[in-house]
């Protein structure tokens, strides 16, 4: 077994020093015992959600394997004259983690039911200091053309950015 010299700088290096040989075997301790070690924040985007627009978006469980989720989506706008319905989402998210903070990126595809169009979002939840969620996102919504010579105003860009319902 190595030989550790003793600690300069006084009493602060030998606290330091303790407290590094003694992390080991806390984590084991921890774990023998059941106790509940932090970790690291994560965003997860099941759950009921608003944007500054007053949308509502429910996401359905994430499929832990493949990134899928399904949801509904409610907008509060509309350019049609036709009655606002509830409408059905399809999307995936990404699965990798990366430096401790889970915070993936991940797009969906909103068919509207009450009008011809259809909207892609793409986005990335993000995680604030105090461990809120938001989801920043950018969208194309498309609606239906009535001639090919109409292809170039039927395509709308733009953002929202979502926050978690209690």
């Amino acid at each position: 077994m190595a030989q550790l010299a003793a600690p300069r700088g006084g009493a602060a290096a030998g606290v330091l020093l303790a407290a590094l040989l003694a992390a080991p075997f806390a984590l084991a301790s921890s774990a023998a015992t059941g106790a509940q070690l932090p970790r690291a924040p994560k965003c997860i985007l099941t759950g009921k959600w608003t944007n500054e627009l007053n949308s509502n978006m429910t996401i359905f469980p994430v499929n832990l394997s493949s990134g899928m989720f399904t949801g509904s989506y409610l907008t509060a706008v509309t350019s049609s004259n036709r009655r606002i319905r509830k409408s059905p989402m399809h999307g995936s998210q990404q699965l990798l983690k990366g430096n401790g903070r889970f915070q993936p990126t991940f797009g969906f595809t909103v068919k509207w039911e009450f009008t011809e169009s259809i909207t892609v979002f793409v986005g990335q939840c993000f995680l604030d200091e105090d461990g809120r969620e938001t989801l920043e996102t950018m969208w194309l919504l498309r609606s239906k053309g009535e001639s090919h010579g109409d292809n170039w105003k039927q395509t709308l860009v733009g953002t929202n950015t979502f926050r978690r319902l209690p």
